[in-house]
């Protein structure tokens, strides 16, 4: 079974189809308010801040 996307990874997918939609005209879909629902908890961002691959130094 495929590992699941983290936070961030979901995140950056998201942009990337906004960043997409808009340049080829479309009307983009938008990301969700804070506190809404569906939306990423604070709690969530602190899971997943604790998951983090550090990045190593050149």
């Amino acid at each position: 079974m495929p590992k699941k996307r983290g936070l961030y990874a979901n995140i950056h997918a998201k942009r990337e189809r906004i960043k997409r939609q808009k340049a080829a005209g479309k009307k983009p879909e938008r990301m969700r308010k804070v506190g809404s629902k569906g939306a990423p908890t604070a709690k969530a961002f602190k899971a997943a801040a604790k998951t983090v691959k550090k990045k190593a130094k050149k």
